[in-house]
């Protein structure tokens, strides 16, 4: 009988040594935001990490604290649920440069004020090594496994590749081996919304009562297009107008959609900050396996034991699902145990956040292998 709810742990890790970075610097005193879900057994070997998307954190599967809304993956997470609580240790910390508890740009430099664009420039690689750190003082050897969609997939892979003996299984969920160059596009279109922004002031608008929110707004309401599917847009908005039976010939929200992506960017300002939306979208920009490794993608997972599942799904435009056949093929030629699967879901690149129940049973008989 699956208990009534999991056994949830909020807590924040201070590193005592040092974390390298790729840039060639390195951050002392990193503070880990993460929350632990269940009970981790005595032989220390039923620990789930799942790493979040670009704008997550670490609330998995409790309620968020500034929103007040349920955690980005409660559907997933929990007792009887596809990653069941009851059964394994969910460890969900928040990454490397966000703005949720760990080490970010908003957070106190060495001097007490707070590092804006100070902080160095951080990859998806220094992400995971802020993981393992965590892993470590949890006394977490080697995973049953690690989860995650999107930028989430990068990080589970890039542990996968350069940490071989620290998971057992790999799920890699709407996610690529490399940025693909349309993506980086996107997101720079995104960072120059924040920074064309004047409440910007380079960076150091912490303390001055003003922040680029207009700014942000935008990028997030760019973003946020990626992230659906067409049908959903026309499904959903169509051409329908705004709370209005003619149009305004003005420029405020005519239509619904408009209306729509205008609330999604002014409520993500509230929650987000801009110079962590900089930070960690350069982060995936920068992101390539194949070039790490000499510039064949196979050679990343050449030393790899673990078994490798990659879910994609039909409508996703974001990360199709030639990103995850690119995966299974480099897979395949480096030996390793993978399964492949799309799945049809009418949401686009979201479709992993939201009620896709085959990826449910996919998730949980991945795990039971």
């Amino acid at each position: 009988m699956a208990s009534a709810a999991p056994k949830v742990t909020s807590t924040v890790l201070e590193l005592n040594e040092a974390l390298p970075l790729d840039c060639g610097l390195s951050l002392d005193g990193v503070r880990i935001a993460y929350e632990t879900y269940g009970t981790l057994n005595e032989a220390r070997d039923n620990a789930v990490l799942i790493c979040h998307a670009t704008t997550g954190d670490q609330y998995l599967a409790s309620k968020h604290p500034i929103t007040g809304k349920p955690g980005w993956w409660d559907r997933m997470v929990g007792p009887g649920k596809g990653i069941d609580t009851d059964r394994f240790y969910v460890i969900c910390p928040n990454v490397l440069g966000s703005c949720m508890g760990t080490t970010g740009p908003s957070s106190p430099a060495p001097d007490g004020e707070p590092w804006a664009m100070r902080f160095p420039v951080i990859t998806i690689r220094d992400m995971v090594r802020a993981h393992l750190a965590l892993l470590d003082a949890l006394e977490v050897g080697q995973l049953h496994a690690v989860v995650g969609g999107s930028m989430g997939g990068m990080q589970a892979l890039s542990l996968a590749a350069n940490w071989p003996e620290r998971t057992q299984r790999v799920m890699a969920i709407a996610a690529t081996g490399e940025m693909p160059a349309q993506n980086i596009a996107f997101q720079e279109v995104g960072r120059q919304a924040v920074m064309a922004d004047p409440d910007w002031q380079g960076g150091a608008y912490y303390g001055t009562g003003k922040a680029p929110d207009s700014g942000l707004s935008v990028a997030r309401m760019a973003a946020h297009i990626t992230y659906l599917s067409e049908a959903t847009l026309s499904e959903k908005f169509g051409r329908r107008l705004q709370d209005r039976e003619a149009k305004s010939f003005g420029f405020d929200a005519d239509f619904q959609v408009e209306s729509y992506l205008r609330y999604q960017g002014e409520s993500f300002t509230g929650r987000f900050d801009a110079n962590s939306y900089l930070y960690i979208t350069r982060a995936m920009s920068y992101f390539d396996l194949a070039e790490e490794c000499g510039g064949r993608l196979a050679d990343a997972f050449k030393d790899c034991k673990a078994r490798f599942c990659l879910v994609s799904f039909d409508t996703d435009w974001l990360y199709p699902t030639v990103e995850s056949r690119k995966l299974a093929h480099a897979l395949n030629a480096a030996g390793a145990p993978v399964s492949f699967v799309e799945l049809a879901a009418p949401f686009g690149h979201d479709s992993f956040l939201l009620e896709v129940p085959e990826l449910d049973r996919v998730i949980a008989g991945f795990l039971s292998q």
